[in-house]
């Protein structure tokens, strides 16, 4: 198949990319850098409809994200939540114009929003959060439910491309953590691709999947055994209240929760080869030390 990524460019991008490629599917990436097949902004409704006339695709997968840094404040959330609302609505009609059958869309698990949710794993049943960022990725995935497509709730991503930054942060000393214990579920960036490509074969039209390793860990857990498997020196901690004027970091390192992945693994026939994101940071390090520079 020709599966078509907005976003094929980006961390999560190329990991998707060279997923599709090793389970045979040919791949064209969308998005506003000259280094896409398709160079069209997903704002832009006239011209990426103009930029994919005459184009093919069998999949179309909703990967695309304005985040070129961590978010530290609510404002910068604002142009993602725009990608996941008028984005999604111009993509869509995108899929229609190339001839799509199948639309996959990359979601989270901040759907489900921020704050205590206990120790209970949540399931895909559980109701939207309230606020722009859950209310948006709700917004996107009632979009593509209505398309005919499924959605993919995706923990934090760690691996290739995207932990390096944070070893890199940590050397500096740049990287501070919360004296928390709150848990978040995370997954893998290649573990997410392959998620992606069962979508495509096994994915129910108007389903949601949570999709996550089975180990959720604090974030200062997380860093610390980025720490750890890097040899940097360790990060180190401030209290909650410090971060007030960082709003959205303050909102999700303040957020406890937990996720069920069952269904992923009975419909989609998915697992994470990542359980623990300990087991795939040692991995990456030693392959990073071991790679000529």
């Amino acid at each position: 198949m020709t599966v078509l990524i907005a976003g094929g460019t980006g961390v999560f991008g190329r990991h998707l990319v060279t997923a599709l490629r090793n389970a045979g599917h040919s791949t064209l990436s969308l998005g506003r850098g000259s280094g896409n097949d398709i160079v069209a902004d997903l704002m832009d409704r006239s011209a990426l409809l103009k930029a994919v006339d005459g184009r093919h695709a069998d999949v179309v997968i909703h990967a695309a994200t304005a985040l070129r840094k961590p978010p530290l404040r609510e404002r910068d959330m604002a142009a993602t939540n725009a990608l996941r609302l008028a984005g999604t609505e111009n993509l869509l009609e995108a899929a229609r114009i190339v001839g799509a059958t199948k639309i996959i869309g990359e979601s989270m698990v901040f759907r489900y929003g921020f704050g205590d949710h206990g120790n209970r794993a949540l399931t895909e049943d559980e109701p939207a959060g309230k606020g722009s960022v859950p209310e948006a990725l709700q917004a996107k995935e009632e979009m593509i439910s209505a398309a005919g497509g499924c959605s993919l709730r995706f923990g934090l991503f760690y691996g290739s491309g995207g932990t390096e930054e944070i070893a890199a942060m940590l050397r500096k000393r740049m990287l501070p953590v919360l004296k928390s214990g709150n848990l978040l579920p995370w997954v893998d960036l290649s573990d997410a691709a392959a998620a992606a490509v069962a979508a495509i074969s096994h994915g129910r039209p108007g389903e949601a999947y949570n999709i996550a390793d089975r180990t959720p860990m604090s974030f200062a857990a997380h860093v610390e055994a980025v720490a750890t498997a890097f040899r940097t020196p360790q990060p180190f901690k401030v209290p909650m209240w410090l971060l007030r004027p960082m709003s959205y970091l303050h909102t999700v390192l303040g957020t406890n929760l937990q996720v069920d992945i069952s269904k992923a693994e009975r419909e989609l026939g998915w697992k994470p080869a990542y359980p623990s994101a300990v087991t795939a940071i040692a991995e990456l390090a030693d392959l990073a030390r071991r790679t000529p520079r």
